[in-house]
């Protein structure tokens, strides 16, 4: 069977995410028939390199030997059992190496089955803590301009991107919104880290005159990835924990997109040396295999919830896959990897060589910034390279990098006017200077006229 005849069956029956599905009667979709490493394979043999890791989830590659080999085994194991009053092996290793690996005293693991579920765990349980120890006016969260959490009502509320958020703007709890310290706005000759303290005054300010009210703080640490992939100083990390602190107030950390490596280290918050109340993990949690986020806190949260079931204190949220054997043991295997292999150091010199590959895109006249943290690089391109105005966003140039790209055999999905790269770590030096050479000819057939 060819491409066509799957993308009929596709037309017939499948409403896309994130997608306005007219534009397929133009642009239609790429049936996926399979996958190896950094390479997607299409039904005629045409091969698409992944440089966004399947919408920033895949790790290790695709069909990764390793995690493959692990599911097998769990597969003729167990496949699924009710985690309510059950507990199985793969739950409990994984829930034990993430407590090992995580930042310290998180020390408690309540799992769910997608990033803006976790978010959605986490906001109910900083609010539920305040109201079992007695604080029943701690109602409110505060959050960044600019920020993306999730799609679920709850999470959704705590986001500030108008164009998931506006049309479900009545639907949605109200959130204190403090401004971001995107270091894309900061003056010429100043350091991402003055940036970042300066821009903080506000945030500590707003916690200050609020912290009677306020549950939690959630912030995407170091990397606002739906937010066209803006970045920022750990020092803002840092002093924030001393704020929730001074104040009283959680911190929740939102590293679904952020953890696992991709900002240089296996999560954020240790760049700044911190220990959130309570960290989000998903998509690269389980290697990029099956759905599966979890949510850790520390003993003093958990201690809120332990009482007389008479009491009524318990947290009554549940998945019904909560806990998935499968998916558990394909995120035990992916944490196997990083420490069998160590993936960290490894993954040095693969943002070193894509640092220097992309070096020349600096000069570039429709580019503004170039941007890094660890493996995860950033180009901003603009109409004005140097008065800073931007494409219109109706001329969808961003759709002409993908298109161009694709057409090469590279698949990118850039966010507004901002192309980035989030490659799996198994991607080879060699590879990603292709990567890039094809996305310099497709910044360039998206800038024309």
């Amino acid at each position: 069977m060819n491409n066509q005849a799957f993308i009929q069956r596709d037309a017939a029956v499948l409403w896309h995410p994130c997608t306005q599905m007219k534009d397929h009667e133009t642009l239609p979709v790429v049936p996926i028939k399979s996958g190896k490493g950094v390479w997607l394979e299409d039904f005629e043999g045409n091969r698409y390199l992944d440089a966004i890791s399947s919408w920033w989830v895949n790790l290790f590659g695709h069909a990764n030997p390793y995690i493959n080999q692990a599911l097998k085994e769990q597969l003729d194991t167990l496949e699924h059992v009710i985690l309510s009053g059950m507990t199985h092996n793969a739950a409990i290793t994984l829930a034990e190496k993430l407590v090992e690996i995580t930042p310290a005293n998180l020390s408690k693991v309540f799992y769910a089955d997608s990033g803006s579920a976790a978010i959605e765990v986490a906001l109910k349980m900083s609010f539920h803590y305040w109201q079992n120890r007695g604080q029943k006016q701690k109602t409110k969260f505060i959050a960044l301009d600019n920020s993306y959490h999730g799609e679920t009502l709850g999470a959704l509320a705590v986001c500030n991107l108008g164009y998931f958020k506006e049309i479900y703007a009545p639907l949605l709890m109200e959130v204190i919104t403090v401004p971001s310290p995107d270091c894309f706005h900061r003056e010429t000759g100043e350091s991402w880290r003055d940036y970042s303290i300066r821009r903080f005054a506000e945030m500590e300010q707003t916690i200050a005159e609020h912290a009677d009210s306020v549950a939690a703080v959630i912030v995407e640490p170091l990397v606002q990835g739906a937010g066209r992939m803006r970045m920022y100083d750990p020092v803002y990390l840092t002093l924030l924990r001393a704020a929730c602190d001074k104040y009283n107030v959680h911190l929740i950390a939102d590293e679904i997109a952020v953890g696992f490596g991709r900002t240089g280290t296996m999560f954020a918050c240790e760049q700044a040396g911190i220990s959130p109340d309570f960290i989000c993990l998903s998509k690269g949690l389980s290697g990029g295999y099956l759905p599966l986020s979890v949510v850790l806190t520390h003993d003093e949260v958990y201690q809120a919830f332990y009482d007389d079931y008479q009491n009524l204190t318990a947290f009554l949220h549940s998945h019904s896959y909560c806990g998935n054997p499968l998916a558990c043991r394909a995120g035990v295997a992916t944490i196997e990897i990083f420490q069998q292999q160590n993936i960290i150091q490894k993954n040095i010199p693969l943002a070193l060589a894509l640092a220097t590959a992309t070096e020349r895109f600096r000069d570039h006249p429709n580019v503004a910034e170039v941007r890094q943290t660890g493996m995860i690089l950033a180009i901003e391109f603009v109409k004005n390279k140097h008065t800073g105005e931007a494409f219109a966003w109706q001329e969808r140039r961003n759709l002409k990098v993908y298109q161009y790209a694709l057409s090469k055999g590279l698949l990118l999905r850039p966010i507004s006017n901002v192309i980035y790269f989030m490659p799996p770590y198994v991607i080879t030096e060699q590879e990603i200077a292709w990567m890039v050479d094809v996305t310099w000819d497709a910044l360039n057939f998206a800038v024309q006229g």
